[in-house]
C-alpha cells in the first residue's frame, strides 16, 4: 500500500507562499494514501489557473488541460479505464465561468469521478480580475467602482442539477479537507467538492481571517441530514453557501457506468478493439 510520500514526486510548486492550493495538494495525497491507492491507480486532470497546475505535482498520472475543459478529459479518462481513480480539478474561474457547462452536465451524468475546486473568487494567475464567486461590490482591476454582478452559488446549482455528491471545505482544515476527498474517491458516482482556498496575493477581502470568522462547519449543527436534499438546499440559502462538511449524499441513484447499457467492467484500454475481415466487411456493407 503507497504512503502519502510516494505520491509526492521532485516538482516543486510555484504558488504563492501561504496559497490555499498547497493544502489541497496535500489532501488529495493523503486521501489517495488513505484509501490505499498506488499512484498508477490515479489520474489528477486539471485545467488552467494556479489551481491547473496541481496535476503536475502530484506523483500519479496528470494531465494539464485547457481552460476550462478539464472535466469532457477527465470523463473521458474514466469511461476508457474506469479501473482508474480519477480527480479533475480547478478553479472557480475555471469550473464555473468558462467551465460552467461542462461542471452542470458532468454533475447530472454522474460518471465516477471526484471533482475538486480551489475557489479563492478570484482569477490570481491573470494578477487579479473578478471571478464568478467575487461578492457584489468586490473592487479589482476589472471591476474599479465594484462589482454589480450576483455572487454565483454554484453548490445550489449542483443541487439543482440532480448532484448526489456535494461537499465544502476550507484549505486550513486539513483533516476534514482529507476526509471529504476520500468520501468522495469512495462515493459511486460524481463528487463535487468546492475548497475555500485563499488568494493571499490578489484578494485582500476573502482572507484566512475572514473564512474563519464566516464559516459554519457542519458537525456544529444539531440534526443536520446529508442524505436530505431539501435541508442541505436550505441550509445553503440560509448560510449564503458559508458551510464546510458533506452538505448533501445520494447513495442510491446509480452511476453513469452502471446505467449505460453494454458497458463492459473491462475497461476500454484493456479490451481486443479489433476488428476481424468480416465484421468489417459487414460495416462496409451498411453504406453500400
Amino acid at each position: 500500500m503507497a504512503t502519502f510520500k510516494e505520491f509526492r514526486n521532485n516538482v516543486k510548486p510555484n504558488w504563492c507562499p501561504g496559497c490555499g492550493d498547497f493544502s489541497v495538494q496535500a489532501a488529495i495525497q493523503r486521501a489517495a494514501a488513505n484509501v490505499g491507492l498506488e499512484p498508477e491507480q490515479l489520474a489528477v486532470i486539471s485545467g488552467i489557473g494556479c489551481s491547473g497546475r496541481i496535476s503536475g505535482y502530484i506523483n500519479a498520472y496528470g494531465l494539464h488541460g485547457i481552460h476550462g475543459r478539464a472535466l469532457p478529459i477527465a470523463q473521458g479518462v474514466k469511461l476508457a479505464n474506469r479501473d482508474l481513480t480519477v480527480i479533475a480539478s480547478g478553479g472557480d474561474g475555471d469550473g464555473f465561468a468558462i467551465g460552467m457547462g461542462h461542471t452542470v452536465h458532468a454533475i447530472r451524468r454522474n460518471i465516477n469521478m471526484t471533482y475538486i475546486v480551489m475557489d479563492n473568487q478570484i482569477y490570481g494567475l491573470t494578477k487579479g480580475q473578478t471571478s464568478p464567486r467575487s461578492g457584489e461590490g468586490f473592487k479589482t482591476k476589472s471591476t474599479p467602482e465594484g462589482s454589480i454582478e450576483t455572487t454565483l452559488s454554484p453548490l445550489e446549482i449542483a443541487l439543482s442539477a440532480g448532484a448526489t455528491f456535494v461537499a465544502q471545505s476550507f484549505s486550513s482544515d486539513l483533516k476534514q479537507l482529507t476526509s471529504l476527498i476520500e468520501q468522495g474517491i469512495q462515493h459511486e458516482g460524481f463528487s463535487l467538492i468546492n475548497v475555500f482556498s485563499p488568494c493571499v496575493t490578489f484578494n485582500k477581502v476573502n482572507t484566512y481571517d475572514w473564512f474563519k470568522e464566516n464559516i459554519i462547519n457542519l458537525e456544529t449543527v444539531p440534526d443536520y441530514d446529508p442524505s436530505n436534499r431539501v435541508m442541505a438546499m436550505t441550509k445553503l440559502m440560509e448560510t449564503n453557501s458559508m458551510i464546510t462538511g458533506l452538505i448533501y449524499q445520494n447513495k442510491e441513484k446509480k452511476s453513469y457506468e452502471n446505467l449505460v447499457p453494454g458497458f463492459r467492467e473491462e475497461p476500454l484500454v484493456s479490451q481486443n478493439l479489433q476488428l476481424s475481415e468480416s465484421d468489417f466487411d459487414k460495416l462496409v456493407a451498411e453504406f453500400k
